[in-house]
């Protein structure tokens, strides 16, 4: 297919996907997938897929849907590593409508009228992101929505690169294994709650960051803590000697903490320990805290802080009571790299050096799915979509990244079929 027929069939899969709503919504993983929207766009990727001819199309009480394309080898081949994609159906809730109108523009490099009527401007003296797309077509919202690049110019490339597999023998390839997962954007829940039986991969990939260019194989390490202080509650008249406020325990605690240790002190590989809420009344407050660090002693490190500081406070008031759980969220993708498995991260640079990309490596702030995947020991390191400026309402697509980055999953896949001959 010609790069510019690729380019309209990625286009139009993207326009139809983001058009179709899918936010998800915080809950805890109490709710898998957390919104019935989810379904409508995996009720139609489940029929897409299937009409494309892949085997064992499989949607889970949970909304996760496998499939995968069985090998195109001649005979006698030797074995190919089987390799997945992964890309989440959700979009993020920042308070914006759920309701995408995408518009395709061509960018002359002055302020893009998002929304005349709302008086809704993306500025090139704010936006110096835009600078390098001047003389592209831009894919971009009307300023009431985010445009669901994230994740849906991944299931764009993913979707097409499997109507090109399968719509051309001549274009050799293992079996290559498709997952497509809810609730990403609260908690990986969707991936958490992954079959890994229906996808039985050497290692897979994720396509879930930003610019042209962009390779994520290391995340945080990511844990939660919750800690529960039971104080006593007495009327205020009387309380003298009786009182002991939950409250004030809660400011307590969280004081024992470094505050240069915290989100918004911290950069790069620096780690943190978040503290996200405090929920009290007069007998109980509830710490919620996150657990973030690229280095896995250090993480733990962390975690034992914790402990320590909820011991401080049972010695500063001995009368109050206090509870906590520590619970592991997601792992460093990097971590889980071996010398066996280090191929689905080479595969990746050299790729890029054939196609005349320019890598940038990034040691991300947060984690992907492929992040817990990684810790169920499938590698799944993670390159990029080609948007920028996403959970906002000034996200664009610029449509030749969104072409690099299929051209590079394409790669991937000849890439490791080559290298098993």
């Amino acid at each position: 297919m010609k790069t510019n027929a690729i380019e309209e069939a990625l286009v139009e899969r993207f326009l139809r996907y983001v058009r179709v709503p899918s936010q998800s919504k915080a809950n805890g993983g109490k709710v898998v997938p957390s919104t019935e929207e989810q379904w409508d766009m995996a009720h139609l990727l489940q029929k897409e897929l299937e009409a494309l001819g892949m085997q064992e199309v499989s949607l889970s009480d949970k909304c996760v849907l496998t499939a995968y394309l069985p090998a195109n080898l001649p005979p006698d081949a030797p074995r190919v590593p089987a390799i997945g994609f992964c890309a989440h159906l959700d979009t993020v809730d920042v308070s914006l409508s759920p309701v995408v109108k995408p518009q395709r523009i061509s960018y002359a490099g002055d302020d893009i009228v998002l929304n005349a009527e709302k008086n809704i401007v993306m500025r090139a003296t704010e936006h110096p992101e835009l600078t390098p797309y001047v003389g592209q077509e831009l894919i971009v919202t009307d300023g009431t929505s985010v445009l669901g690049a994230d994740n849906k110019a991944a299931i764009a490339n993913i979707m097409t690169a499997l109507a090109t597999l399968a719509g051309d023998p001549a274009l050799r390839h293992g079996e290559v294994y498709v997952a497509f997962v809810p609730d990403e954007e609260c908690g990986l829940w969707g991936s958490k709650n992954m079959d890994f039986t229906k996808f039985p991969v050497d290692y897979a990939y994720t396509i879930d960051c930003c610019a042209l260019g962009e390779v994520v194989y290391e995340t945080f390490n990511a844990g939660s803590a919750e800690v529960t202080i039971y104080g006593v509650s007495a009327h205020p008249m009387s309380a003298k000697g009786v009182l002991v406020n939950p409250t004030l325990l809660a400011v307590d605690f969280v004081n024992l903490f470094d505050r240069r240790e915290t989100p918004e002190c911290t950069e790069g590989t620096e780690g943190y320990i978040w503290c996200q809420a405090i929920r009290s009344n007069p007998t109980t407050a509830m710490v919620e805290l996150n657990i973030r660090d690229h280095d896995k002693t250090r993480y733990e490190e962390r975690k034992r802080l914790i402990v320590a500081n909820v011991e401080k406070l049972r010695q500063m008031e001995p009368r109050c009571r206090v509870e906590y759980t520590i619970e592991d969220t997601y792992g460093n993708i990097a971590d889980a790299v071996t010398d066996e498995n280090r191929q689905a991260i080479d595969n990746i640079y050299e790729a890029m050096e054939g196609l005349g990309i320019t890598p940038r490596t990034i040691s991300m702030r947060g984690g992907t799915d492929g992040s817990f995947i990684s810790t169920k020991g499938i590698l799944t390191p993670n390159y990029f979509t080609g948007g920028l400026n996403f959970h906002s309402n000034y996200e664009f697509l610029p449509i030749p990244s969104l072409r690099k980055s299929y051209e590079l999953t394409m790669a991937l896949i000849a890439l490791t079929y080559k290298k098993a001959q």
